[in-house]
């Protein structure tokens, strides 16, 4: 198999980190985090290229995605698995938490898929995976804006996956359920769920995903995973 290039953002930590480490065994990778620290520990970690980026910030993603490009080439493949944590009742959430999740969730996801797909339909070819939560599936009381902020990104990618027109350009998203990582360590012991999934499962997924081919089964704009931990 040819080495390929791919950009996990998110990449420092959880699921992403695990995305990075499994690729980064066979094809060139890059992390995007918006901490200089976690970045630097993580590309040391898993032995990659790693960049420091806001997600939310139009210019910071469009600056580092051109980086990539320069540095290793065509982009094969997006992981997107940046997220921020929202959890409790709306009325408890502070306005700097609510605009930070919706910063992130919402607006992060809407810059960076942009200008993936830019990218993508320039040179006729490539994958992205949305990593979204099985919470947009099942209502669930106490994470209302949370579960609202990651169902935007459900319906963007449904929508994008359908704009393509074509099997070369592939986006698709997985909805895994509690899995061991920083997010959920943050999520507290109210929200916590007695089955869970190791990141390493999911994001074994995720890569199988990032690496099809054109000729590859149609899946794009498909609900590829929906894991609650039992598998």
């Amino acid at each position: 198999m040819d080495a390929r290039t791919f950009v996990v953002d998110g990449g420092t930590s959880g699921l992403g980190l695990e995305v990075a480490r499994i690729l980064a065994a066979d094809h060139r990778v890059v992390i995007l985090g918006n901490v200089l620290d976690e970045v630097s520990w993580a590309r040391d970690e898993v032995g990659c290229d790693g960049l420091v980026c806001d997600v939310s910030r139009a210019d910071q993603v469009h600056d580092a995605l051109t980086e990539v490009v320069t540095r290793h080439g065509p982009i094969d493949g997006l992981a997107h698995c940046a997220a921020m944590w929202a959890g409790g009742p709306l009325e408890d959430l502070s306005p700097e938490a609510i605009r930070r999740a919706i910063e992130v969730n919402v607006l992060g996801t809407t810059i960076m898929l942009r200008e993936a797909l830019i990218r993508l339909r320039e040179q006729g070819y490539g994958n992205i995976v949305y990593v979204s939560a099985l919470a947009t599936e099942v209502p669930r009381p106490g994470i209302p804006l949370y579960r609202a902020t990651k169902s935007f990104g459900t319906s963007l990618v449904e929508s994008l996956a359908q704009a393509q027109h074509s099997n070369s350009i592939k986006v698709m998203q997985i909805h895994p359920g509690p899995m061991h990582t920083r997010l959920q360590e943050r999520v507290g012991a109210e929200f916590l769920d007695t089955v869970s999934a190791e990141p390493r499962q999911v994001a074994a997924e995720v890569v199988r995903l990032l690496l099809l081919g054109a000729d590859d089964l149609y899946v794009s704009g498909q609900k590829v995973l929906r894991a609650d931990g039992r598998w």
